[in-house]
């Protein structure tokens, strides 16, 4: 990390840090200081925008109606109702909507309402100055990777990756268990609970203990920020990666960009999530597994490696604190993976 980079984000958390509410976590030497918004309440207010693709306001209403369950009340963005082609409204008024729950200062926590495609053609427009003397949480996974890489690369303040308003199911008495799991798991990290995750072993899992501030989320989507200012810092950090709906040679092209620009070199501790590989019938077969993909480039590096945990784009997608300490335990019969 530059010199640059350390001082504006850590002076920057160490601002928001000396705010009631906020925690402030305990970093190794050389680390960036982090800080995490305040735990919810009952009451609190969660606003709910569409930053990237369009969802209709009759699609958001089970997450309303869990959400306010769990004690919240609830605001509707502007960009709910909304579309321009596929995205949620124009980038100007995706823009709007985002910054207006950015500075209101009675929302406590932004929800994602879906992914698709659209938050990196609007975060050079946010200001997040208010964000930064008063932050929120900032819930969503896929292409809300953008915010919590752009979080991590210049304000140091935590986020959640987790599933977002379209992944809450319409009947929850024939829901799946670990669906219903997955997301009550967003207000328990929401309410300030310490996380605590299991995993099931894998026999080409690299054992070893690691902690470290954990971040990641979507691996294309990290592809696109290298070189940006949204560009995520590795250094230290335990990462975990996911993606769908790529061929196994784009996932092998992905994995190379995060050994050569550096990300693989510094980690404590590398987590693989779901991967739904898609297949090119047309193809010559590429003839590498994911792990084959994933082993190669990190052979030189001693960290824990753990593959098939449980976060990405499949029913089994918990909710992560992007930004907090967190110990991975990798071993043979366990993976476990425990804010501390």
């Amino acid at each position: 990390m530059e010199r640059k980079d350390f001082i504006n984000s850590s002076v920057g958390a160490l601002a928001a840090a000396s705010l009631p509410g906020l925690s402030k976590f305990n970093v190794a030497e050389g680390e960036t200081l982090f800080v995490a918004p305040p735990a919810l309440k009952t009451n609190d207010l969660i606003g709910i925008t569409a930053p990237a693709g369009y969802i209709t306001g009759a699609e958001i209403q089970s997450a309303i109606k869990k959400m306010e369950s769990w004690g919240f009340q609830i605001k509707i963005g502007e960009t709910i109702d909304k579309r321009d082609f596929t995205f949620g409204g124009s980038d100007e008024e995706r823009a709007k909507d985002f910054q207006q729950m950015l500075d209101d200062p009675k929302i406590k926590a932004i929800m994602c309402a879906r992914g698709g495609y659209g938050v990196v053609r609007i975060i050079d427009k946010l200001n997040w100055e208010k964000f930064k003397v008063k932050p929120k949480w900032i819930i969503g996974f896929s292409d809300a990777t953008v915010f919590h890489s752009h979080l991590n690369r210049n304000l140091g303040i935590a986020s959640i990756h987790s599933k977002m308003c379209n992944s809450f199911p319409d009947d929850w008495s024939i829901a799946e268990p670990i669906q219903i799991e997955t997301i009550e798991s967003i207000q328990k990290a929401l309410s300030g609970a310490k996380m605590n995750y299991a995993a099931t072993p894998n026999l080409q899992n690299k054992p070893g203990t690691a902690e470290g501030v954990l971040i990641g989320g979507n691996l294309k989507m990290l592809e696109t920020l290298a070189g940006t200012k949204s560009d995520i810092n590795t250094a230290g950090k335990i990462l975990f990666v996911e993606d769908t709906g790529e061929y196994m040679y784009n996932v092998d092209r992905m994995f190379w960009n995060l050994k050569r620009t550096g990300k693989l070199s510094q980690l404590k501790g590398l987590i693989v999530g779901g991967f739904k590989i898609k297949v090119d019938e047309d193809a010559d077969d590429f003839g590498k597994t994911l792990h084959d993909v994933v082993l190669e480039k990190i052979k030189a590096y001693r960290y824990p490696v753990c593959f098939d945990f449980p976060v990405g784009h499949q029913r089994n997608n918990y909710a992560l604190k992007c930004g907090v300490r967190h110990r991975l335990n990798v071993s043979v019969d366990n993976v476990t993976l425990k804010e501390i």
